[in-house]
């Protein structure tokens, strides 16, 4: 066989494994994922907002964990964690099923220090109100900055609880520690019962937390509002988009009937043309109904005719 279509149709075997394991598991560790200098970057450009920010307040979010989000401000490196290419295709293997498109849902710094217990162990998808155990409505992506390890807080997963809705709580031996070094990644589904570890450590634990959500449910952090266009402007397309300066068919999200990417123009206009934004199977819908010789006025009318007729 060719060595150059191996070399093409690795990465989609290995995004393939990896997905199997994610879906089988409910969480997978992708060693090697990004070059850990660009982790040591980002704990640079962050280190002042680590120190100067104040601990949480609440059981949930931890009074010993530092939280802050809007990280696309805050570090340009943050790009690389959020458009990862082989992690963009596992969350589209999860989530593409059951959108158009999916968004992020939120970039958050997280650092859980000495002394800190163990969060309550939940489910992501808990945010939004709609039925579980259909579909998954978010994956998560931890980055660690420093090393995770069991003593130092690292994230607590219960393997196959993705497959058991209807259990609130499960056994603590039933429980994994995802241990690994800056430059790994970790992906857990929204369904995965999970929590951050106790720190029995003499040391802080860091890490960045991205998501990602079907396209049609309101995000965990509002966007558009950490980056109005004119931040945006400055972003790669494709991380625009997924911050939300697209339409997800049909026609959901839209400005004055258009992408809101419109909103990224140097000049916009100031009188827009509304466009359709149809899926696949509604533009053939449509396709069909106009061959057949049935416009929709056409279609208007005769349901007015017969209404008049019957009265």
């Amino acid at each position: 066989m060719d060595p150059k279509f191996l070399e093409a149709m690795m990465p989609d075997v290995v995004a393939a494994s990896y997905f199997a394991r994610l879906m089988a598991d409910g969480y997978c560790i992708i060693p090697g994922a990004l070059d850990p200098r660009i982790g040591e970057q980002v704990n640079c450009e962050l280190e002042s907002r680590f120190v100067q920010t104040p601990f949480c307040k609440g059981a949930f979010y931890g009074e010993t964990t530092k939280r802050f989000g809007s990280l696309l401000n805050r570090s340009q490196a943050i790009q690389s964690f959020v458009l990862n290419p082989l992690v963009l295709k596992l969350v589209q293997g999860a989530l593409g099923p059951h959108c158009d498109r999916f968004n992020l849902n939120l970039t958050q710094a997280i650092e859980i220090h000495p002394g800190a217990p163990a969060q309550f162990a939940h489910r992501d998808q808990a945010m939004w109100g709609g039925p579980k155990g259909e579909l998954e409505y978010l994956v998560n992506v931890m980055w660690p900055l420093t090393p995770f390890t069991a003593e130092n807080g690292a994230t607590v997963l219960w393997p196959g609880s993705h497959r058991k809705q209807d259990e609130a709580f499960l056994p603590a031996e039933d429980s994994v520690v995802a241990a690994m070094e800056p430059g790994s990644v970790l992906l857990f589904l929204g369904s995965t019962l999970h929590a951050g570890g106790a720190n029995r450590s003499n040391a802080p634990r860091r890490g960045i937390l991205v998501s990602y959500c079907l396209g049609w449910l309101r995000q965990f952090e509002t966007q558009m509002l950490n980056y109005p266009p004119a931040v945006a402007r400055g972003f790669p397309r494709e991380l625009a988009e997924l911050i939300g300066y697209s339409i997800h068919r049909p026609n959901l999200g839209n400005y004055e009937g258009q992408s809101p990417a419109v909103l990224l123009e140097r000049d916009v206009p100031d009188f827009i043309q509304a466009q359709d934004a149809l899926t696949p199977e509604q533009q053939a819908m449509i396709a069909q109904l106009e061959k057949g010789g049935i416009a929709m006025d056409a279609v208007r009318n005769i349901r007015g005719h017969n209404a008049q007729a019957a009265a």
